[in-house]
Protein backbone atom coordinates (compact mmCIF):
# COMPACT_ATOMS: atom_id res chain seq x y z
CA UNK A 1 0.00 0.00 0.00
CA UNK A 2 2.99 2.34 1.15
CA UNK A 3 4.36 1.81 -2.70
CA UNK A 4 0.96 2.06 -4.28
CA UNK A 5 0.62 5.30 -2.54
CA UNK A 6 4.23 6.56 -3.36
CA UNK A 7 3.48 5.78 -6.99
CA UNK A 8 0.52 7.54 -6.92
CA UNK A 9 1.93 10.32 -5.64
CA UNK A 10 4.52 10.62 -8.77
CA UNK A 11 2.36 10.13 -11.72
CA UNK A 12 0.18 13.29 -9.81
CA UNK A 13 2.87 15.33 -9.17
CA UNK A 14 4.72 14.24 -13.23
CA UNK A 15 1.43 14.71 -14.48
CA UNK A 16 1.25 18.25 -12.55
CA UNK A 17 4.49 19.07 -13.54
CA UNK A 18 3.87 18.34 -17.42
CA UNK A 19 0.28 20.69 -17.15
CA UNK A 20 2.52 23.43 -16.27
CA UNK A 21 4.82 23.70 -18.56
CA UNK A 22 2.35 22.94 -20.96
CA UNK A 23 0.13 25.99 -19.59
CA UNK A 24 -0.08 29.26 -22.04
CA UNK A 25 -3.45 31.01 -20.51
CA UNK A 26 -4.21 32.03 -17.03
CA UNK A 27 -6.36 34.15 -15.74
CA UNK A 28 -5.76 36.27 -12.49
CA UNK A 29 -8.20 38.83 -10.27
CA UNK A 30 -5.69 42.76 -9.04
CA UNK A 31 -7.78 44.27 -7.41
CA UNK A 32 -11.55 43.49 -9.02
CA UNK A 33 -9.77 43.33 -12.41
CA UNK A 34 -9.92 40.41 -14.50
CA UNK A 35 -6.56 39.85 -16.00
CA UNK A 36 -5.27 37.30 -18.49
CA UNK A 37 -1.68 36.16 -19.46
CA UNK A 38 -1.27 33.97 -22.75
CA UNK A 39 0.46 33.15 -25.34
CA UNK A 40 -1.16 34.89 -28.66
CA UNK A 41 -0.44 37.59 -31.20
CA UNK A 42 -1.40 41.13 -29.90
CA UNK A 43 -3.26 42.08 -33.31
CA UNK A 44 -5.43 39.53 -32.96
CA UNK A 45 -7.17 40.69 -30.30
CA UNK A 46 -10.31 42.74 -29.87
CA UNK A 47 -10.44 46.41 -28.66
CA UNK A 48 -7.57 48.23 -27.99
CA UNK A 49 -3.87 47.21 -28.42
CA UNK A 50 -0.81 48.84 -26.70
CA UNK A 51 2.46 49.71 -29.40
CA UNK A 52 5.15 50.84 -27.64
CA UNK A 53 6.98 53.73 -29.35
CA UNK A 54 9.67 56.09 -28.50
CA UNK A 55 9.47 58.97 -26.38
CA UNK A 56 9.55 60.88 -29.64
CA UNK A 57 6.86 58.96 -31.13
CA UNK A 58 9.13 58.21 -34.73
CA UNK A 59 7.81 56.24 -37.18
CA UNK A 60 11.22 55.75 -39.47
CA UNK A 61 11.42 51.68 -39.64
CA UNK A 62 15.29 51.54 -40.93
CA UNK A 63 16.64 49.18 -38.33
CA UNK A 64 18.66 52.48 -37.50
CA UNK A 65 15.88 54.16 -34.78
CA UNK A 66 13.05 51.36 -35.01
CA UNK A 67 13.66 47.62 -36.48
CA UNK A 68 11.84 45.87 -38.62
CA UNK A 69 11.61 42.64 -36.18
CA UNK A 70 10.57 44.72 -33.32
CA UNK A 71 6.67 44.91 -32.21
CA UNK A 72 6.68 48.62 -33.45
CA UNK A 73 8.39 47.90 -36.53
CA UNK A 74 5.65 45.12 -36.98
CA UNK A 75 2.88 47.25 -36.34
CA UNK A 76 4.14 50.25 -39.12
CA UNK A 77 5.01 47.77 -41.57
CA UNK A 78 2.59 45.26 -42.19
CA UNK A 79 -0.36 46.33 -39.74
CA UNK A 80 -0.79 50.03 -40.51
CA UNK A 81 -3.49 51.08 -42.66
CA UNK A 82 -2.89 54.35 -43.42
CA UNK A 83 0.76 55.73 -45.37
CA UNK A 84 3.10 56.64 -42.45
CA UNK A 85 3.01 60.03 -43.27
CA UNK A 86 -0.87 60.42 -42.24
CA UNK A 87 -0.09 58.69 -39.13
CA UNK A 88 2.56 61.29 -38.17
CA UNK A 89 0.72 64.10 -39.23
CA UNK A 90 -2.35 62.42 -36.87
CA UNK A 91 0.78 62.32 -34.26
CA UNK A 92 1.54 66.24 -34.29
CA UNK A 93 -2.03 66.79 -34.30
CA UNK A 94 -3.10 64.41 -31.14
CA UNK A 95 -4.07 66.26 -28.44
CA UNK A 96 -1.69 65.47 -25.81
CA UNK A 97 -1.97 66.80 -21.85
CA UNK A 98 0.09 70.06 -21.14
CA UNK A 99 2.81 67.71 -18.83
CA UNK A 100 3.22 64.71 -22.04
CA UNK A 101 5.15 67.34 -24.19
CA UNK A 102 8.32 67.93 -22.52
CA UNK A 103 9.80 70.27 -25.62
CA UNK A 104 11.91 69.72 -28.68
CA UNK A 105 15.51 68.47 -28.78
CA UNK A 106 16.98 70.30 -31.93
CA UNK A 107 20.18 68.70 -31.73
CA UNK A 108 18.74 65.82 -33.32
CA UNK A 109 19.62 64.91 -36.45
CA UNK A 110 17.32 61.75 -37.33
CA UNK A 111 13.91 61.46 -36.57
CA UNK A 112 11.20 63.88 -34.75
CA UNK A 113 12.46 66.26 -32.07
CA UNK A 114 9.22 66.65 -29.93
CA UNK A 115 9.71 65.04 -26.60
CA UNK A 116 6.83 63.07 -24.81
CA UNK A 117 6.61 61.92 -21.32
CA UNK A 118 6.82 58.15 -21.23
CA UNK A 119 3.18 56.58 -20.48
CA UNK A 120 2.03 59.19 -22.90
CA UNK A 121 -1.01 57.62 -25.03
CA UNK A 122 -2.02 58.69 -28.55
CA UNK A 123 -5.20 56.82 -29.98
CA UNK A 124 -5.29 55.55 -33.40
CA UNK A 125 -8.13 53.48 -33.64
CA UNK A 126 -7.53 50.30 -31.65
CA UNK A 127 -4.43 51.06 -30.77
CA UNK A 128 -2.75 53.13 -28.25
CA UNK A 129 1.05 54.53 -29.62
CA UNK A 130 2.61 54.91 -26.27
CA UNK A 131 5.89 56.77 -25.48
CA UNK A 132 8.08 53.39 -23.87
CA UNK A 133 11.83 54.17 -24.52
CA UNK A 134 13.74 56.88 -24.18
CA UNK A 135 17.10 57.70 -26.95
CA UNK A 136 19.96 59.08 -26.10
CA UNK A 137 22.48 61.22 -28.82
CA UNK A 138 22.82 57.50 -31.37
CA UNK A 139 19.26 56.82 -31.31
CA UNK A 140 19.81 53.54 -28.78
CA UNK A 141 16.44 52.84 -26.88
CA UNK A 142 17.18 53.36 -23.58
CA UNK A 143 15.44 53.07 -19.84
CA UNK A 144 16.37 52.47 -16.57
CA UNK A 145 14.59 50.71 -13.55
CA UNK A 146 12.85 54.05 -12.08
CA UNK A 147 11.78 55.07 -15.56
CA UNK A 148 10.58 51.55 -16.38
CA UNK A 149 8.34 51.82 -13.12
CA UNK A 150 7.39 55.80 -13.84
CA UNK A 151 6.55 54.60 -17.76
CA UNK A 152 3.82 51.84 -16.28
CA UNK A 153 2.31 54.05 -13.39
CA UNK A 154 1.90 56.69 -16.03
CA UNK A 155 0.83 53.90 -18.34
CA UNK A 156 -1.94 52.44 -16.46
CA UNK A 157 -3.07 56.52 -15.46
CA UNK A 158 -3.71 57.46 -18.88
CA UNK A 159 -5.28 53.56 -20.37
CA UNK A 160 -7.67 54.43 -17.11
CA UNK A 161 -8.73 57.83 -18.77
CA UNK A 162 -9.13 56.33 -22.10
CA UNK A 163 -10.05 53.03 -22.24
CA UNK A 164 -14.11 53.60 -22.46
CA UNK A 165 -14.78 50.15 -20.87
CA UNK A 166 -13.24 48.20 -23.75
CA UNK A 167 -10.48 45.52 -23.79
CA UNK A 168 -6.66 46.37 -23.38
CA UNK A 169 -4.03 44.35 -24.29
CA UNK A 170 -0.38 44.68 -24.13
CA UNK A 171 2.83 43.48 -24.31
CA UNK A 172 5.96 42.34 -21.68
CA UNK A 173 7.33 45.88 -21.89
CA UNK A 174 11.00 45.48 -21.90
CA UNK A 175 10.94 42.13 -23.60
CA UNK A 176 12.44 42.83 -26.66
CA UNK A 177 15.20 45.36 -28.12
CA UNK A 178 14.66 47.90 -25.50
CA UNK A 179 16.40 46.72 -21.93
CA UNK A 180 16.43 47.77 -18.39
CA UNK A 181 19.75 49.79 -17.96
CA UNK A 182 21.68 47.67 -14.97
CA UNK A 183 19.33 44.63 -15.81
CA UNK A 184 20.89 42.59 -17.92
CA UNK A 185 20.05 39.49 -16.52
CA UNK A 186 16.17 40.33 -15.85
CA UNK A 187 13.73 37.69 -16.85
CA UNK A 188 10.45 38.23 -18.67
CA UNK A 189 8.86 36.49 -15.90
CA UNK A 190 10.79 39.42 -13.44
CA UNK A 191 8.79 42.28 -15.96
CA UNK A 192 5.59 40.76 -16.28
CA UNK A 193 5.78 40.31 -12.31
CA UNK A 194 6.96 44.35 -12.43
CA UNK A 195 3.47 45.07 -14.60
CA UNK A 196 1.51 43.31 -12.37
CA UNK A 197 2.55 45.10 -9.31
CA UNK A 198 2.69 48.57 -10.65
CA UNK A 199 -1.41 47.62 -12.27
CA UNK A 200 -1.98 46.75 -8.58
CA UNK A 201 -0.80 49.66 -6.99
CA UNK A 202 -1.88 52.14 -9.64
CA UNK A 203 -5.85 53.60 -9.79
CA UNK A 204 -6.44 51.78 -13.09
CA UNK A 205 -9.41 49.68 -12.80
CA UNK A 206 -11.29 47.49 -15.40
CA UNK A 207 -15.01 47.42 -15.33
CA UNK A 208 -16.59 44.29 -15.88
CA UNK A 209 -16.62 42.69 -18.69
CA UNK A 210 -13.57 45.18 -20.16
CA UNK A 211 -10.07 42.78 -19.18
CA UNK A 212 -6.98 43.53 -19.33
CA UNK A 213 -4.80 41.12 -21.72
CA UNK A 214 -1.11 40.68 -21.79
CA UNK A 215 0.45 38.76 -24.52
CA UNK A 216 3.59 36.55 -23.83
CA UNK A 217 5.83 36.04 -27.38
CA UNK A 218 5.29 31.69 -27.87
CA UNK A 219 9.17 31.79 -27.94
CA UNK A 220 9.45 33.30 -24.12
CA UNK A 221 6.72 31.21 -22.21
CA UNK A 222 8.83 28.35 -21.94
CA UNK A 223 10.70 31.55 -19.63
CA UNK A 224 7.73 32.09 -17.39
CA UNK A 225 6.34 30.31 -14.66
CA UNK A 226 2.59 30.99 -15.49
CA UNK A 227 1.46 27.83 -12.81
CA UNK A 228 3.54 30.46 -10.03
CA UNK A 229 2.12 33.47 -11.33
CA UNK A 230 -1.57 31.74 -10.90
CA UNK A 231 -0.93 30.48 -7.57
CA UNK A 232 0.48 33.66 -6.17
CA UNK A 233 -2.01 36.25 -4.33
CA UNK A 234 -3.09 38.87 -7.18
CA UNK A 235 -0.57 36.99 -9.45
CA UNK A 236 2.38 38.38 -8.30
Amino acid sequence: YGGAFLISLLLIYFGIWVWSNKLTKINVTIEGSDVTIKVGDIFQEADFKVIAFNEYFDTQVDNKIISESSLNGVFIKEHLDIAVSDLDEHIAAYSFYEDEILGANENRTQGKKLRHQIGSICIYKDYLLTAFAKFDDSNKALITMPEYLEFLINLWDRVNRVYAQKNVSTPIFGSGITRIQGHKNISDEDLLKIMLWTFRISEMRFKYPARLTIIVHEDKIDKINLLDIKSARSGI
